[in-house]
């Protein structure tokens, strides 16, 4: 792979320490490489699944479950908007796979090879196992500029999810390998507003109409009714990207990117979602308060490209969360406070430089903590994660 095959990677990366193998995606391809640590250095380049391409959602992103040791599973988002060819499970597009990389003999095909966790998921950009129960877990963006009836519903609406994707470690789900429903059906996040919304309640899946990018068809509510629902939802336009179970498997911690096509910025934050000791949600579907915000901006207003806008995280094992942002080029340290336990705050010092004014008011300045996760947070300097990454 050449300097400028390099650039082209993306989202997806996994390590497996045990095997010392790094994985890493790009558009239309899924590489491994064995890795020396202490040399920071990777060889023998091999290609685990290719053809992935696509335009639009770029991002392959990849998870190595601890419960599963050989297995790796990737996510492929939709074409598009609304992607008429999500509809055809054969197409790869819009779904979730799992490939068993201990016996292969050759490059995997997306569409024709690996164990189907999920389709109709329009971009499942994030991916997680519970360590509990090895159940596999995503965040979808869902989709923008929707219509029902012939109203403009997408202020408030699809609603991002939170799914439930089954297994990998031989545990059998009824869920594995079932239809979502994108691109016919979305999450309702604001049942007011949707013209006919009859029986419709938060989380509930709604057909929008059809139009020029699904070959002018649509659904019904019936229809969607029979498609498999997430476990929860999340305001519209937030766009999840990461999330991240914490080693009890009590908490799940969700990066919201924000999103452009939302008339008030929203999202622009770290949350966390409560989950029972069984590996499910603590809240209901039907909920609007299961993601506690953590960390954020006290003014979106400057969002998208003078904020806080999260983008990846990484979990030590002391529990700290090591956090990017994508529009400041930053990386956040961010830990739990103890000696503030119970009282919400706010805090943020630089643990390698000085921030400029701009970041310093971004930081200091987050959104109201809950007590239960009071946390402290420091700007790293890139180099630090890269030494804390490979010791």
């Amino acid at each position: 792979m050449t300097s400028a095959d390099f650039r082209k990677l993306n989202h997806g990366i996994a390590f497996d320490n045990k095997n010392r193998m790094l994985y890493a995606s790009n558009t239309n391809e899924t590489y491994g490489w064995q890795y020396d640590s202490s040399a920071i250095s990777v060889s023998n380049q091999q290609t685990l699944v290719s053809n992935m391409s696509g335009t639009d959602h770029s991002t392959r992103t990849l998870l190595l479950p601890q419960s599963a040791p050989g297995m790796l599973v990737i996510s492929f988002g939709s074409l598009s908007n609304l992607d008429l060819s999500a509809t055809n499970v054969d197409s790869g597009t819009a779904s979730v796979k799992a490939f068993n990389l201990t016996n292969r003999t050759s490059t995997y095909t997306y569409q024709t090879d690996g164990l189907l966790l999920g389709w109709g998921l329009r971009n499942e950009v994030g991916l997680a196992e519970h360590p509990g129960t090895g159940g596999i877990w995503g965040v979808e963006n869902s989709a923008d500029q929707i219509t029902r009836h012939g109203v403009d519903v997408h202020a408030t609406n699809p609603g991002e999810e939170l799914n439930f994707l089954g297994y990998v470690n031989g545990t059998e789900s009824k869920q594995e390998g079932s239809n979502f429903g994108y691109p016919w059906c979305f999450s309702a996040w604001n049942p007011s507003i949707l013209p006919d919304n009859g029986q419709i309640e938060v989380g509930t899946q709604f057909a929008i109409d059809a139009s020029s990018d699904l070959d002018n068809q649509n659904k019904t509510d019936a229809y969607c009714a029979n498609q498999t629902q997430s476990r929860l939802v999340f305001n519209s336009h937030m766009a999840p990207l990461d999330i991240k179970f914490n080693d009890t498997g009590r908490q799940a911690w969700i990066t919201f990117h924000g999103s452009w096509n939302s008339p008030n910025p929203v999202g622009y934050k770290l949350s966390v979602v409560n989950f029972t000791d069984s590996g499910e949600p603590v809240d209901a579907l039907t909920s609007k308060t299961a993601a506690v915000d953590i960390f954020g901006n006290a003014n979106n207003s400057v969002c998208p490209n003078d904020c806080f806008r999260p983008v990846a995280m990484a979990l030590d094992s002391r529990g700290r969360i090591f956090l990017s942002s994508d529009a400041t080029g930053e990386i956040y340290l961010v830990t739990r406070d103890e000696s503030v336990a119970g009282t919400p705050t706010t805090s943020a010092s630089s643990s390698t430089s000085s921030p400029s004014s701009a970041t310093s008011s971004k930081t200091s300045a987050g959104v109201g903590m809950s007590s239960e996760y009071s946390s402290s947070v420091s700007i790293l300097n890139w180099l630090s994660i890269l030494a804390f990454i490979y010791m």
